[in-house]
């Protein structure tokens, strides 16, 4: 590897809020890691429990460790932007307050960043686990990625198409990416998918890379977002708390935006940009139904937000 040992070649963000239960264990799955030269970003989005006191201890012991905390909250992804634009590395990975890695997983991604300039994001197989670090009976494994493919054509279709045999979990976000290449991304957006608009957008700008070993845990408990916050309403909320009763929110209708933005802001060729059309076409006839439910809700809306929220608060 290069030698960069005057700064952190790897920034690891980790935003949380009221994270107390099972942070301790996610920072210490990655302070042992193999590979050392790297900082911890954590950003405390106004927690109210022991978030705060449990970072704070830890930066205390640990010079690699800086600890930010917002006055407010500023929503879960505006709080995951936030520690990749306090990054200084030249690669940067997220992470979550609930998730563990193996001691090897940034030695490991590193490594192929380091010998294949093509390669924008590196990521390895992953596991679901429990509250008990149990291993999930249910399979995690993706559907066969071609996201290594030369092609951006293939990759974009392998990300909004392939996925439909299977739930696409989105993990790769958790990878190790080039930080360079994650800022020519519009980042997290404050709306539901902004996650799969963003890895699309990577996608097109460069190769992924599998490493074909579990090293990473992703935890699948009751109080995850997406579990705890299926109502969109309440998950756009909590993406953005200045969201205020009664807007209109535009689930797939965002996510599609999104992937029209992320091919007309890439400098594809004229055959890669018609390939992808073609594919976010065959998107668009399998959600169709969706965004049509959403421009009938538009229509419609002060009647069904004035029911949707007897419904929820009831709830």
């Amino acid at each position: 590897m290069k030698d960069r040992s005057n700064r952190p070649l790897v920034s690891v963000g980790l935003p949380v809020y009221n994270g107390e239960d099972l942070l301790e264990k996610a920072l210490s799955s990655i302070l042992a890691q193999t590979y050392s030269n790297f900082e911890l970003i954590i950003s405390d989005n106004a927690s109210t429990d022991k978030t705060r006191a449990i970072c704070e201890a830890y930066a205390a012991n640990d010079s690699r460790i800086k600890y930010y905390r917002n006055e407010k909250n500023i929503g879960g992804h505006n709080n995951f932007n936030r520690v990749f634009k306090l990054a200084t590395g030249e690669y940067f990975k997220w992470a979550a307050h609930d998730d563990l890695c193996t001691p090897d997983f940034i030695e490991k991604c590193v490594n192929i960043l380091e010998i294949d300039p093509l390669v924008v994001l590196c990521y390895p197989k992953t596991k679901l686990i429990n509250e008990r670090e149990e291993v999930l009976p249910n399979n995690c494994d993706e559907n066969p990625l071609l996201t290594h493919s030369s092609k951006p054509h293939v990759r974009f279709r392998n990300l909004i198409i392939d996925s439909f045999a299977k739930p696409h979990r989105c993990l790769q976000l958790f990878g190790v990416m080039r930080r360079d290449i994650l800022a020519k991304t519009p980042l997290l957006g404050n709306y539901p998918g902004a996650d799969k608009v963003l890895l699309v957008k990577m996608a097109l700008l460069g190769q992924y890379h599998e490493v074909p070993e579990y090293l990473f845990f992703n935890r699948n408990h009751a109080q995850r977002a997406s579990k705890a916050l299926s109502n969109p309403y309440l998950r756009a909320t909590w993406l953005d708390p200045t969201l205020k009763d009664g807007k209109l929110v535009f689930p797939q209708g965002r996510v599609f935006l999104g992937y029209i933005n992320s091919i007309n802001t890439t400098s594809l060729g004229l055959y890669q940009k018609i390939c992808c059309y073609f594919h976010l076409y065959i998107w668009f006839l399998r959600y169709k139904n969706a965004l049509i439910k959403e421009l009938i809700k538009a229509a419609i809306w002060p009647i069904y937000f004035s029911i949707q929220r007897r419904r929820i608060v009831t709830s």
